[in-house]
């Protein structure tokens, strides 16, 4: 009985490892990476409708105060986020971008996405918007900072945000960036009234 007894003791620790090996190699296979698209989108107000092809806005601070430069981005694009959180070259997308000085335009053109820099999963959004841009089960709510070459040579980071419909606290909607020394990091809050400086993110895991 003592064998017997020893025996099903080992027999069942083995099931054990076995059963905990396949829960992690599942979790390692199926969560390995997120596949996500991003957009600056346009809505209709008020908002029921979420589409491609919007615009946001940020604004540089010079040293304390608030400064007349502001910058507009419209774009969207892809990137594959890896499972420990670090960056990634798997990338596409860009858009283009506008440079003011008041409302003086000083330049203008494209850039294009060329680095992931990091990517945070919030949650996915609660459900109710008309998606016009993939499928809404997948549409997520987080923020992303992407490495971006401007078609005048400069190089900088563009930073999403999404607060979306059922966000947790503390993401900004909209857009932040830099441009070689200038550092964009005021987002225009989006409001109730105007079709802009909003993103969304869509997530498949």
């Amino acid at each position: 009985m003592k064998t017997q007894a020893r025996w099903l003791s080992e027999a069942a620790v083995v099931v054990l490892a076995v059963l905990s090996a396949v829960t992690i190699g599942s979790r390692l296979v199926h969560g390995q990476a997120d596949h996500v698209r991003w957009d600056i989108i346009s809505v209709d107000i008020p908002v029921t409708t979420v589409s491609p092809g919007g615009v946001a806005f940020a604004s540089a601070i010079s040293g304390s105060v608030l400064s007349s430069l502001k910058i507009k981005f419209t774009g969207s694009g892809t990137f594959v986020s890896p499972a420990n959180g670090g960056t990634s070259g798997a990338v596409t997308g860009g858009g283009t971008w506008e440079t003011f000085d008041g409302a003086a335009s000083t330049g203008s053109g494209t850039y294009r996405v060329t680095k992931l820099v990091s990517w945070e999963f919030a949650n996915f959004q609660s459900p109710g918007l008309i998606d016009l841009i993939g499928d809404p089960t997948e549409r997520a709510n987080g923020t992303a900072v992407l490495r971006i070459e401007y078609s005048d040579g400069s190089q900088g980071t563009l930073g999403v945000g999404c607060h979306g419909p059922g966000a947790p606290a503390g993401i900004q909607e909209g857009v932040i960036a830099t441009k070689a020394f200038v550092t964009y990091w005021t987002g225009e809050v989006p409001t109730a009234t105007a079709d802009k400086n909003r993103t969304t993110f869509h997530v498949t895991k």
